[in-house]
């Protein structure tokens, strides 16, 4: 059996190379997705209603971003314009991620070839993300019966605030996040569990610690399905990283996640998060462990 993985060609909003965003990323993982002959078992997603995106964001805010009409201020939080083609992007996204936990639950896990846009919070976008895929989909998947307890592994270097907000309050739900600590946000929210590293974290402490701290998870949600960020702005030659993982840190820390949730018999959906680099190619590669990771045990 293929590894079940979503993706739509306008996950990319083909902004121009120079962008300090690398939008071409997800467009590249696909290619290298295909071209390592993981890519087979392809799911697209459709564009999500406004009452679903609604369940995690405020009804304004979601209004505005479908009709491109996203106040500059908060333009200015996310880092660029949502303009036709980002306001597709974030919905496609956001379907894309819920299209992925089905595909996770039917098949024990599946993955998106974008997502983790965890600093969008109820009332507004930031951070270079404009809607919380990870908590519409909780959202939900929660709100429907489809699960009843759901944990969030947040392992992107930046702390995932706008995911710990939106949840907050939400007894199903279980956010974890382990990040640089110095690293934005410059205010953390409070998520069920962080985890704040000191800058310069390598391989063997920061898998160790993530290690033990799987089973305090699983003990402490009780989860029917797990959403994990698996960013790779941890690695030492992120841009906007402050930890110091090498590839095969990230892939150790990929297949302690997966392995963990799988021997215990519960889904997991994966999604992409943050990475950034100038070299497209090598930002590709490393996101594609994830996939690397997730087929081993599908």
């Amino acid at each position: 059996m293929q590894l079940p993985i979503v993706h739509h060609p306008d996950y990319d909003a083909r902004f121009p190379s120079d962008h300090r965003f690398p939008m071409s990323k997800y467009a590249r993982l696909f290619e290298v997705l295909r071209e390592r002959g993981l890519a087979d078992n392809l799911h697209v997603p459709d564009l999500p209603s406004a009452a679903m995106i609604g369940r995690a964001h405020d009804d304004d805010y979601v209004a505005q971003v479908i009709a491109c009409t996203v106040p500059k201020a908060i333009e200015r939080e996310i880092g660029f314009p949502v303009d036709e083609r980002v306001s597709r992007r974030a919905q496609l996204a956001t379907a894309g991620t819920m299209l992925a936990a089905r595909l996770a639950l039917s098949h024990g896990i599946a993955c998106n070839t974008a997502g983790g846009s965890h600093h969008a919070r109820r009332t507004q976008g930031a951070g270079f993300c404009t809607f919380n895929d990870v908590a519409v989909a909780s959202a939900n998947l929660l709100a429907d019966g489809t699960v009843s307890r759901i944990l969030v592994v947040d392992l992107d270097v930046h702390q995932g605030d706008g995911t710990a907000e939106i949840l907050q309050g939400e007894a199903r739900a279980f956010t974890f996040s382990m990040h640089a600590e110095k690293n934005y946000p410059v205010r953390k929210a409070q998520s069920d569990l962080d985890i704040g590293l000191p800058d310069g974290v390598e391989d063997d402490d920061y898998v160790t610690r993530l290690n033990d701290l799987l089973p305090e998870l699983e003990r402490y949600a009780r989860p029917e399905l797990v959403f994990y960020n698996a960013g790779v702005d941890p690695h030492a030659d992120d841009k906007l990283g402050r930890l110091s993982l090498t590839k095969d840190g990230l892939r150790r820390r990929d297949e302690a996640v997966v392995s963990y949730f799988h021997t215990r018999g519960i889904p997991l959906c994966g999604v992409i998060g943050g990475g950034y680099s100038k070299d497209i190619d090598a930002l590709a590669d490393r996101h594609a462990i994830l996939f690397e990771a997730a087929i081993a045990f599908i």
